[in-house]
């Protein structure tokens, strides 16, 4: 783990930038830290992350109504350079050469990363707007000093998802895992064993994501997700099986290393607490296939007793276990209108449903 870049960042606060916030504004309330996109902020930059928006880079939150004067107060004061690196570069979203201290208040600084409303109470739609990358850019940076609290109190609340809507989330992994489990022997069987390949792509994605919310750990975005799965405590014993599902080169093999990635999982699933059969998979009616065991999500529906959650979609997790379009993820506006869209369609998770298109 390279961390020189947040050694920067507190070299920087402690040496520049706090001292001219306390010079100016003794006693403001405030919360300083390295906060918001970047890999820096997870501990994962590396030589490579340095040729662009890589640098003198920080979180300073203070009162909404202090905010303008504490970032035109920053570009006048600062001095050029520190420890050889410029205070003031552009982006690659923003081509005007200035600091990069992002000056906003606590509130509206984590309401524009997740796009809810910190200030209220969250419905379920609130959560399922949630990405693990969002949820990141808040909780997953060095915090430097908390004045006010108000910052670690979003960061405690972002701590996990309400138990229902964890079980409900967890559950729709497992119902996606099993509309297309089938699907790698069936393509191949067909001749089409790029189209198995894909399909077994797809369910290791799925699978990243299910090993994550067994561990209670919010999913980085897809650059990241295999090299944080890797280190996650329980569910990285699966790692070696999702591998050999990719690598393999005949849709028996495929299938099986996925089976048994599956099978870990479900025991990471035990491990956590949570509701969990016997097996994670089982023959898929008379055919050579597996597909999941329905008493799998379906033992985690059964414990959920929220009727907000009861009433969502049957199959429909989060924004981020459906959709996988960057243009609509990293947009917090797009991610709630997409949530929003699906809110109350289909049967709901205590009707048995469709298993989906999955009969031919």
């Amino acid at each position: 783990m390279h961390t020189d870049a947040l050694d920067l960042a507190r070299s920087y606060w402690d040496a520049v930038v706090e001292p001219l916030v306390q010079r100016h504004r003794p006693g403001l309330p405030l919360a300083a830290g390295r906060l918001g996109g970047g890999s820096d902020v997870l501990g994962l930059d590396d030589a490579m992350s340095r040729d662009h928006d890589w640098g003198l880079r920080l979180t300073l939150l203070v009162p909404r109504e202090h905010v303008d004067a504490v970032r035109d107060g920053l570009e006048a004061d600062l001095p050029d350079t520190f420890r050889g690196r410029p205070t003031r570069f552009a982006t690659s979203w923003d081509a005007r050469v200035r600091h990069r201290v992002e000056v906003a208040d606590p509130d509206d600084f984590a309401g524009a990363r997740l796009s809810v409303d910190v200030t209220r109470a969250w419905d379920v739609h609130d959560w399922l707007t949630l990405t693990g990358q969002a949820v990141l850019e808040v909780t997953a940076g060095p915090v430097f000093v908390d004045t006010a609290g108000r910052l670690d109190a979003v960061r405690t609340r972002l701590a996990w998802y309400p138990d229902d809507v964890w079980r409900h989330v967890v559950a729709c992994d497992w119902q996606r895992i099993d509309q297309e489990l089938p699907f790698v022997g069936r393509c191949a069987e067909r001749g089409d064993d790029l189209g198995s390949r894909v399909v077994a792509g797809r369910l290791v994605r799925s699978a990243l994501h299910l090993g994550f919310l067994l561990e209670r750990r919010w999913a980085p975005y897809p650059k990241w997700t295999g090299s944080v799965f890797r280190g996650l405590p329980r569910a990285s014993a699966a790692w070696a099986a999702l591998n050999a599902a990719l690598a393999a080169d005949d849709w028996r093999a495929r299938e099986q290393a996925l089976c048994e990635a599956l099978a870990v999982l479900l025991d990471v699933q035990r491990g956590a607490g949570l509701p969990s059969p016997a097996h994670a998979t089982r023959a898929f009616f008379d055919r050579p296939y597996r597909c999941v065991d329905p008493e799998v999500p379906g033992a985690l529906l059964a414990e959920v007793h929220d009727p907000d959650v009861l009433a969502l979609p049957r199959g429909v997790g989060s924004v981020e276990q459906w959709v996988d379009d960057v243009a609509v993820l990293a947009d917090g506006g797009r991610r709630s209108a997409v949530v929003a869209g699906v809110a109350g369609v289909g049967p709901a998770l205590s009707d048995p449903g469709s298993p989906g298109p999955r009969g031919a």
